[in-house]
């Protein structure tokens, strides 16, 4: 799934980080809002849920807002971003605020970032045992916990978690090796104590119930003594293989992000250029502000997020990408470029399947449909990406929608772009994998480009067996005949509105969905090998009513998305 995280992710927030520090308040609105989810899972989970998370994270994005304006790569940002969370943590520590973790906060005033982790996400089994064996972590070892937990979740990269820790890269690999092995031990009591032997029992019978290192150290002696709290019925994950493709847990419902800039951006954010600090005031205090679903800029300088305590929480995200996007209906066909850049490329196949075929060209939409290809050339580039027409789209998951769940649906409108990002997982369940389906359409939707530089099932790793679709040993997620092979980043143009379903029910899959911009796609499939990936990205659009429809598109709405059929009738 990688989200924020993949090489060259941040490359889709290059322009908006840049027109944020122009001074474009809609573009500081959005940035806030796509970051916001990353920061609160730093945060929450390197203070367990506890009351300050609210103020840390508040801290860490007017900080972030109000330094903006000394950011010199955009390209930068995350680690930039996480790094200051880090250090918002920290200093909550040397102010002695740590105190109040264990004084005068009544059980169950604070949120338990654990049990949220669990609910919010839907964990089971192994993958819920990870995520309350935290609890048994000290500070300092939650505090990694949070950055490794992120890296091995496609959120960031080593290099990121060694930064924001201030480590080098080798000693951030010895740091999270003896965090994991905390961990481990901690897994093991979460374990024994979901089914105490009577000594363990008799172990706990003066425990308060609150997890701590002391009695981390005493469970773990009884249970590597125990025959039967040492035997673990199931086999053993490895936590780095149950993390992966876990989502974000998203921000809570009525959660309130309040940046007060207003005359006093300069002192309260360290601004040292006075002429970042006009920009955000300019930005800020504009008249007249659009309220689009739970964001609200107030005149004057105060910047509110909201979520709004009626929005389902499983799918909750802060904003919608682009609040500029028009609140009617748009217009059911999108009008072709004056100028229409040539197609696609013919591919030269390779060894690796896959690449979009020439279609035979098809005067009205939806006579051409995506179909079984052929990789091209992994050296070869890309033909030009048309530009059609973009007023922005928003998403019902905001800015950043994962979706690792049957049934999990983010419904688009709007006219522009949308990014689907692909994370295969067949080493929780591997065999036959149920294609994702678009239903309800109203308007038009075209397949114009594939990217994120490479297909799922090009060779990855040194094991030569393993692709992006599984290996050898854990097995493969199989496509149904006639699917075509996805690459990891799939993009896509929409003048309308339609939903996007997981029908998970055999391999294990999630999507990540971003609306995203035609820069964004077009740095994405000009990335090739000298960028330091396998493969350039396929534009598959032509700028016209005869580009690509998606498999598995319906105008209808049908009671189970999954049967969709494969060929597409629009």
């Amino acid at each position: 799934m990688t989200t924020h995280a993949d090489a060259g992710a941040d490359g889709h927030w290059r322009a908006t980080i840049a027109d944020a520090q122009a001074g474009d308040r809609q573009a500081l609105e959005d940035l806030v809002a796509g970051w916001l989810p990353l920061v609160y899972n730093v945060v929450g989970r390197a203070l367990n849920g506890h009351a300050d998370v609210d103020d840390v994270v508040q801290e860490t994005m007017l900080r972030a807002v109000g330094h903006l304006g000394s950011l010199r790569d955009p390209d930068s940002f995350r680690s930039w971003l996480v790094a200051i969370a880090m250090r918002q943590i920290r200093d909550r520590a040397r102010r002695g605020t740590e105190r109040r973790l264990h004084e005068g906060v009544p059980p169950g005033e604070t949120a338990d970032f654990a049990e949220l982790t669990v609910l919010r996400l839907r964990l089971a089994g192994q993958r819920r045992e990870v995520a309350e064996a935290v609890r048994w972590l000290d500070d300092e070892d939650r505090q990694l916990l949070s950055l490794w937990w992120l890296e091995v979740a496609g959120e960031l990269t080593r290099r990121e978690l060694a930064a924001a820790v201030g480590v080098s890269r080798a000693h951030a690999a010895v740091r999270v090796q003896r965090v994991k092995e905390r961990l481990e031990v901690s897994r093991g009591i979460v374990r024994a104590l979901d089914d105490a032997c009577p000594g363990l029992r008799e172990v706990t019978a003066r425990w308060t119930g609150r997890p701590d290192s002391v009695w981390r150290k005493r469970l773990a002696r009884h249970i590597r003594g125990c025959g039967d709290c040492g035997d673990a019925r199931e086999p053993i994950v490895p936590a780095e293989r149950l993390l992966v493709g876990i989502a974000l847990v998203p921000v809570p419902a009525g959660f309130t992000l309040s940046l007060a800039l207003g005359g006093k951006t300069a002192a309260a954010a360290g601004v040292s250029s006075a002429g970042w600090s006009a920009k955000v005031l300019t930005a800020l205090t504009k008249p007249a502000l659009a309220v689009t679903a739970g964001a609200t800029l107030a005149a004057g300088g105060a910047y509110v997020v909201v979520q709004p305590p009626d929005e389902p929480p499983a799918r909750a995200a802060v904003l919608p990408p682009a609040a500029s996007a028009p609140a009617a209906s748009p217009p059911p066909t999108a009008p072709a470029p004056s100028a229409r850049p040539s197609a696609s490329p013919s591919s030269s196949p390779s060894s690796s399947p896959s690449a979009s075929p020439t279609p035979e060209r098809a005067a009205r939409y939806g006579g051409v449909v995506d179909a079984v290809d052929r990789a091209p050339d992994p050296d070869t580039p890309p033909g030009r990406l048309p530009q059609r027409p973009a007023a922005g789209v928003t998403s019902s998951g905001g800015a950043h929608a994962t979706m690792n769940h049957r049934g999990d649906a983010v419904t688009l409108s709007g006219q522009g772009y949308v990014l689907v990002r692909w994370q295969i997982s067949p080493q929780y369940r591997s065999g036959s994998l149920v294609m994702p389906s678009w239903t309800g359409l109203r308007g038009r939707l075209f397949h114009v480009a594939s990217g994120g530089g490479r297909r799922m099932d090009d060779p990855v790793g040194a094991d030569a067996t393993a692709t992006g679709m599984g290996d050898r040993s854990t097995g493969y997620a199989v496509l149904p005949s006639g699917a075509q092979q996805m690459w990891q980043n799939e993009y896509f143009y929409l003048a309308g509105t339609v939903v996007l379903t997981v029908n998970e029910r055999g391999a294990d899959y999630g999507l990540n969905v971003f609306p995203t911009t035609w820069d964004a796609v077009h740095r994405d499939v000009t990335s090739g090998p000298a960028q330091g990936v396998r493969r350039y990205g396929l534009v598959r659009d032509t700028g016209g009513d005869d580009a690509p429809v998606p498999q598995y598109v319906t105008r209808d709405t049908p009671s189970d998305p999954a049967t969709t059929p494969q060929r597409s009738d629009v």
